[in-house]
């Protein structure tokens, strides 16, 4: 398979691979915790409780998981911003943006659907109760704006890629 004839799935793999990676270690050294334990934390999200006493089978499941959805994430904002590219072009507000919206995504609607042990059903008053504004929301908030970053720079247009046809390429 050349590359060069794929350039939106190599966005989508390498930014997935890249974010979903920086994530887990921006969650390990926000709760204080190993990677591996993070990594198992998402695999708790099919597997529940058990992953946590699953050992490295499911701390790899956590990390293919962690991947893919993080893939899934990038291949959503490379749909959402195909057809404006200016958008791509101020790839830091649009990243941020993003992150902000991953952040809601996840918390109040992926989290609540899973096999998590430690999930909370959506509730109007914990949500309203999330924009305390605490450190923890903070941190983890930056983390998910961080990711949204990562995302819009590696679908941001470059040098050599510029023009019309480089913009129906992608």
């Amino acid at each position: 398979m050349n590359p060069l004839r794929y350039p939106m799935l190599n966005v989508i793999v390498a930014a997935g691979l890249v974010a979903g990676s920086v994530d887990i270690g921006a969650a390990s050294l926000i709760s204080m915790v190993s990677p591996l334990a993070v990594m198992r934390a998402i695999a708790s999200g099919v597997m529940g409780k058990a992953a946590f006493h699953g050992g490295v089978p499911a701390a790899l499941l956590g990390l293919a998981l962690q991947w893919a959805m993080a893939m899934i994430i990038a291949a959503i904002y490379m749909l959402a911003t195909a057809g404006m590219p200016a958008l791509r072009r101020r790839w830091i507000p649009t990243g941020i943006v993003a992150g902000v919206i991953i952040y809601f995504v996840m918390v109040y609607l992926v989290l609540p659907l899973s096999a998590a042990p430690f999930r909370q059903a959506f509730d109007l008053q914990v949500f309203i109760k999330g924009f305390a504004f605490d450190a923890d929301f903070v941190k983890n908030m930056a983390a998910m704006m961080l990711f949204g970053l990562i995302v819009a720079y590696f679908a941001r247009p470059r040098p050599e890629q510029s023009g019309p046809a480089a913009v129906a390429r992608r």
